[in-house]
């Protein structure tokens, strides 16, 4: 009977290993090989970061700063709406390992507000440290983090 037991566990273990495997697997591929953003002209655009679009009103957030991180000290024009991640064609590219391909979009509502949304990122995106589960409206008041960069919005 013990015989059966050891090797029982011994099979169950090698199958708890084995969807280990092919979860990390799963995820290394997702990450490695997404698809390309389907774009009108067959070829990704990437929005210009420099350039004011539209107009704002006074006191409105204009300048994405990052303060720490691999890219502290950077700050970056707000446009309309960009995307932030590791991806090539994202507006904002963060060299950070624990930052996802396509991780996070900010965007500018009607009124001004600014939108910030995770796009199922592994490691998620955090406003004052809460994790991000849905748009969450962000000011100049709150802290962004998306992996190991905190960054703010600035008038």
């Amino acid at each position: 009977m013990a015989d059966l037991i050891v090797t029982l566990l011994k099979v169950a273990f090698l199958a708890v290993l084995w969807l280990f495997v092919l979860i990390v697997a799963n995820v290394i591929r997702t990450d490695l090989f997404r698809p390309e953003p389907a774009t009108s002209g067959g070829r990704a655009t990437k929005p210009a970061v420099t350039a004011r679009s539209g107009r704002q009103r006074r006191g409105q957030p204009r300048v994405l700063a990052i303060d720490n991180g691999p890219q502290a000290g950077t700050r970056l024009a707000l446009v309309d709406e960009f995307r932030i991640g590791r991806a090539p064609d994202c507006a904002l590219i963060l060299d950070d390992d624990y930052v996802s391909g396509d991780h996070a979009s900010l965007a500018r509502r009607a009124g001004g507000e600014w939108v910030l949304t995770d796009l199922g990122s592994t490691n998620g995106t955090f406003v004052n440290e809460v994790r991000v589960t849905s748009p969450t409206v962000v000011t100049t008041a709150d802290s962004l983090r998306i992996g190991r960069t905190q960054m703010r919005l600035e008038t």
